[in-house]
């Protein structure tokens, strides 16, 4: 089912500018439309010669400034929507009248749609995408494609890891990425959708096989305002699956024991593969038992009858998420002994309910959980496997939706034990001024359970280790992966699982 890649350095992407500019429409070259242009760039300090270079007006810098510097680094030829950009002698200008909707035709076009020579899934949905993606990864993996992944994390060739800044990069970005895995030979594709992406566009010139719905529940409400708006956004990713191109096969993957998978579907001109757990659906979930190292239970699809599994991963959050990668794989014709091979060696996600072992007679979970539902699945699951207390360290990120701060608040009031409100990400709000409003829901809930508001997030966690008694849980919510915080005036390198490992090894000093 996987195509074969172009060899590395086979596609042409040289092009003149003005066969840039011939597919716009009101696009003006300035200069000379034989410009011979060999990347495109928005970041100045990635320009190299021959590159077009983005001048992208933002809100807090403007690209146009650093016009002279990309030209000192070659850039030939940059893209703007001003009249009055000065530029020297024999550097083109490209003027459109909207940035970004140029940009959505002339990258992919530059880079010769590198999505269409490999298997595209792309993911989307509140919780459950990383999660999904890395098992859609080890499958496909093991039934001996080569594939490529772009997710919250990090992207990765193979084995090669790259950094990346958001969810789904921007156009620029993300085309130049799939280049470069078309170009090393990958034949599939498996990337995380933002909801951002998609009511962005950042996914212009792919096109996806298969289009898997996780879940929905609230987030980023500060940007989508609704959570109505926030689905149809999501629901893009199922549009695009629908769109005529030169694919054949595409599938849309739907959760339809939550609410939001009927519009998914209603979205999806494409054959559907539904899972479930608690409706009738293609693929489905039974006998489940959930334990402190894994998960037990029997998945039902008419193209192999019954497979039990039995996995290293926990959590009936995580039976959502096998199921989801398992629809993606069938999508993608993959043998059902592949699916269950593939699952039943997978061990964990970095941040996703990740164990911290260092050397304590209590449990450490770290987990990135930062919505109101990530955090109620995450602590329900914890409960399930406590034998005693669950001391709970979470905080709400800033510039973020403050809606939802009050919730997560009241559900680890709910759900744990001990409750630790901490700062997560304050980013350009007052930490304390955000902790108030998560405190308003802790207090709500709280009772006679105790509770304790530390700002520092390095001393919470250090408290936290400090109260905790054997076969206690310490659940250390909010940042997962991240090896950062984003303070208001910078961003220092901070780690929950190096901060917990410090925590119980000076623990243990005192003790000896």
């Amino acid at each position: 089912m996987g195509l074969q890649a172009e060899p590395w350095g086979g596609n042409n992407n040289m092009k003149t500018i003005g066969q840039l500019a011939d597919l716009l429409t009101d696009a003006v070259v300035i200069g000379n439309r034989d410009t011979v242009i060999t990347g495109i760039e928005h970041d100045s300090r990635k320009v190299q010669k021959g590159t077009l270079f983005v001048c992208i007006p933002g809100v807090h810098v403007d690209g146009h400034k650093f016009t002279p510097q990309a030209v000192a680094a070659g850039a030939s030829a940059i893209v703007t929507t001003r009249e009055d950009v000065e530029v020297p002698e024999g550097i083109a200008v490209l003027r459109v009248k909207e940035l970004q909707p140029a940009l959505d035709t002339i990258v992919p076009y530059f880079h010769d749609y590198p999505a269409r020579k490999m298997r595209v899934v792309g993911i989307t949905g509140t919780n459950g995408k990383t999660t999904t993606s890395y098992i859609t990864r080890a499958i496909l993996r093991k039934a001996g494609y080569k594939v490529g992944l772009i997710g919250t994390i990090q992207i990765m060739i193979e084995d090669e890891v790259l950094p990346i800044h958001n969810t789904t990069p921007d156009v620029v970005e993300l085309q130049h990425t799939l280049a470069m895995m078309r170009d090393k030979g990958m034949d599939y594709v498996v990337m995380e959708v933002s909801s951002h992406a998609l009511d962005q566009n950042r996914v212009a010139g792919i096109e996806f096989d298969t289009a898997v719905f996780t879940n929905l529940t609230q987030d980023h409400l500060d940007y989508h305002k609704t959570l109505e708006n926030y689905m149809l956004a999501k629901a893009k990713l199922f549009d695009h699956v629908s769109e005529q191109g030169c694919k054949q096969g595409k599938t849309a993957v739907v959760n339809i024991d939550d609410a939001a998978g009927a519009t998914m579907l209603a979205h999806a001109k494409c054959q559907h593969l539904t899972y479930a757990i608690e409706k009738e659906a293609d693929l489905r979930a039974t006998d489940i038992l959930v334990h402190a190292n894994g998960a037990e239970f029997v998945l039902h699809h008419e193209s192999f009858g019954e497979m039990a599994l039995k996995l290293h991963i926990t959590g009936i959050f995580n039976v959502y998420n096998v199921m989801s990668a398992v629809g993606a794989a069938l999508a993608e014709h993959i043998d059902a002994a592949v699916i269950k091979e593939a699952l039943e060696a997978f061990t964990a996600v970095p941040g996703r309910f990740e164990l911290v072992k260092a050397g304590q007679d209590f449990s450490i979970i770290v987990d990135y959980a930062h919505t109101p539902d990530g955090v109620e699945n995450v602590l329900k699951t914890a409960r399930k496997i406590a034998k005693k207390r669950i001391i709970a360290v979470f905080g709400c990120g800033g510039d973020r939706d403050r809606t939802k701060r009050p919730i997560m608040g009241r559900l680890a009031a709910e759900l744990a034990d001990v409750v630790i409100a901490t700062s997560d990400n304050p980013r350009t709000e007052d930490p304390e001024f955000i902790l108030s409003q998560v405190e308003e829901g802790v207090d709500e809930a709280i009772g006679t359970k105790h509770h304790e508001l530390i700002v520092d997030r390095r001393h919470a966690i250090y408290r936290a280790i400090e109260m905790a008694e054997k076969d206690d849980i310490v659940v250390i919510l909010g940042k997962g992966h991240e090896n950062y915080q984003i303070l208001k005036d910078k961003t220092i390198h901070f780690d929950d699982k190096e901060e917990a490992r410090a925590a119980v090894a000076a623990k243990l000093a005192k003790k000896n």
